[in-house]
């Protein structure tokens, strides 16, 4: 359920270190919650924010959900208040305690520290490998589908990729091939790490239907296995059972 807005302002509240009732001897700042909270988009929208999130539900760490409507019209006025929070004033923002921790990877670096089992190889080359696959989804993988919204995966109207999309599209395609082919699998660098769950809103929005992977044997397999996993499969019900997103 989306919070309100009044209710995402009442998580916060004016702390005034004044000596006498009524008083207020400085500015009054933001009490941040105690409790560990996730601040995410929509479902159908956000998809940095369903990178943080898998990272925390695979690594089953508890944390509360508190759910930032960035549609338009309201989305400038829900981005203000978590301007608040963050520095950056876009979510996925993590508060753990009084610790605000904003942007995915951030986040998703922090889940693996706190976490029982680690989701990065414990080599240091494969280690660096992984890092650099998940900075190459965080840069936005430039000229890469740059026109194909993660909320479009959610509506029945979506369109095909155009020739250009399509050709790129065949690029990561050819990337997941080769780095399972070079990892052996059953993941990108042999077990489940950051990598792959960097990919995941990258899978939904470039395996429009009509895209078949019959080309990249390895990359279906792997594919088939990691949107099956339970984690996305929570978000991406939630996701498929809102109302597309309207473009902007």
């Amino acid at each position: 359920m989306k919070e309100s807005a009044a209710a995402f302002a009442s998580r916060l509240q004016w702390r005034c270190s004044g000596t006498g009732a009524g008083t207020c001897r400085e500015q009054p700042k933001w009490v941040i919650p105690m409790t560990r909270v996730l601040y995410t988009g929509t479902k159908n929208a956000s998809s940095w924010a369903l990178r943080a999130w898998l990272a925390l539900r695979e690594l089953n760490i508890a944390f509360e959900k508190s759910v930032v409507d960035i549609r338009r019209p309201q989305r400038f006025a829900s981005l203000a208040k978590i301007a608040e929070l963050s520095p950056a004033g876009d979510v996925p923002v993590l508060v753990d305690a009084r610790v605000v921790i904003f942007d995915s990877l951030a986040i998703m670096e922090y889940a693996n520290d706190i976490g029982g089992r680690s989701l990065l190889p414990a080599d240091a080359r494969l280690r660096g490998h992984a890092r650099s696959l998940m900075a190459w989804v965080h840069s936005g993988m430039p000229n890469l589908c740059s026109g194909v919204s993660f909320k479009s995966s959610f509506n029945p109207a979506r369109p095909r990729l155009t020739g250009i999309e399509a050709s790129q599209a065949e690029r990561v395609f050819n990337a997941w091939e080769q780095e399972l082919s070079a990892s052996g699998g059953p993941f990108l660098v042999g077990d489940l790490s950051l990598a792959d769950l960097s990919f995941v809103p990258v899978g939904g929005k470039l395996l429009v239907p009509g895209t078949p992977l019959t080309q990249w044997p390895r990359a279906k397999i792997w594919v088939d296995r990691l949107m099956s996993r339970e984690a996305g499969r929570e978000w991406m019900r939630v996701a498929e059972s809102m109302p597309p997103v309207d473009p902007e």
